[in-house]
């Protein structure tokens, strides 16, 4: 640790006295409730709080107790996250909502050990409702905090091998005064989204400037050391979107894949941009359905969409059918026919929401 002659109450009385003038007004700062605390961290894990937000709003309106939200469909649940992505985090605290339900009778532990031993809870999200609802004095790390601790600690350790973390949680609990360990969490994580960001933080009017190692040796903007994720991997996608009369074939992602849970189309998936035409002809066999060629139109333009790991390239063939499909192809592509409205209702990947609102 370069800077060891940092007192430890200096970073929380700065931050303390900094964090009153600067704090945004977000509705989960007004809560102890730790189910309404436990949803507005899962959101904001991978999303910015201007788009979480109104999430957030919706979600607690449609399920305002852990209770409402372990009895309600996984389905339905997926629908209300529809946009936020990384679905993996609404089925998760779906399964949550009813171990919470089923074994603590809806009631969280009011413990970081023992919110840890819930599914889907992990270090960050324990502390944060720990210190927020039941004022334990256990420190937060995400990505805020790490920056702010590396920066004024001169912290050069890897933030994205696990081993760091421990290094990280030593210093962070080092500081947390126990008096209010809520306020202090907050603060430093208010001061890493808005003071100390990650490009041009505002090193002019920061409090803590006379003491940070980073500042004070040039080094701001090589803080914290992050290794580089590997490269994303494109994938294309060829849906074909079958129709019949007013309805339209859709099926449920159920392999262990992006999107589970979620609804698409009937897919092939490519190696390269285009879907031959021999490919296509094949694929098209396959369903032995009769097509309406007089309605067939070309594939629209490419549909992109970028995930944490993939890029995805998506092209869709609208194909008008002249009959319904037979239950052998519905089985087999385990596709399903909905109207409208019911695809409306449907929980679907962002892309292919996309697709719907525009075209159908």
């Amino acid at each position: 640790m370069a800077n060891q002659t940092l007192q430890p109450s200096f970073l929380a009385a700065a931050l303390l006295a900094w964090y009153p003038r600067h704090q945004r007004d977000l509705p989960w700062r007004h809560t102890r409730d730790p189910y309404a605390i436990w949803l507005s961290e899962v959101i904001l894990q991978q999303t910015r709080v201007a788009q979480g937000l109104p999430y957030y709003e919706t979600f607690l309106a449609a399920y305002p107790t852990v209770q409402a939200l372990a009895a309600a469909p996984e389905a339905e649940v997926l629908r209300y996250w529809q946009g936020l992505g990384y679905y993996s985090r609404a089925r998760n605290m779906h399964r949550t909502a009813q171990q919470v339900v089923a074994e603590n009778g809806g009631k969280f532990p009011g413990t970081y050990a023992e919110l840890l031993k819930l599914r889907g809870i992990g270090p960050y999200t324990a502390a944060a409702i720990a210190s927020f609802a039941f004022d334990e004095a256990v420190a937060v790390l995400d990505g805020n905090v790490y920056r702010v601790l590396a920066r004024i600690f001169g912290l050069h350790s890897d933030i994205a091998a696990p081993s760091s973390r421990k290094e990280f949680q030593a210093v962070a609990d080092q500081h947390i005064p126990a008096s209010v360990p809520a306020d202090f969490n907050q603060a430093i994580m208010e001061f890493g989204a808005i003071q100390c960001t990650p490009a041009k933080p505002d090193c002019l009017f920061c409090p803590l400037q006379a003491s940070c190692w980073a500042f004070q040796h040039g080094q701001v903007a090589l803080l914290p050391v992050k290794s580089k994720a590997k490269k994303a991997r494109t994938r294309y996608f060829h849906y074909f979107v079958l129709r019949h009369n007013d309805q339209v074939y859709l099926r449920e992602r159920r392999e262990k894949d992006i999107w589970q849970g979620l609804y698409d189309f009937a897919l092939a998936e490519t190696d390269t941009p285009e879907l031959p035409a021999d490919e296509l002809v094949r694929h098209l066999d396959a369903l032995g359905a009769q097509f309406d060629t007089s309605q067939a139109a070309e594939p629209s333009a490419a549909y992109r969409h970028v995930l944490s790991h993939q890029k995805l390239e998506a092209r869709f063939h609208d194909l008008p059918l002249t009959q319904p499909l037979s239950a052998t192809v519905l089985r087999d592509l385990g596709l399903r026919a909905y109207s409208a409205t019911q695809v409306e209702a449907l929980p679907k990947p962002k892309l292919i929401a996309n697709y719907v609102e525009q075209n159908l």
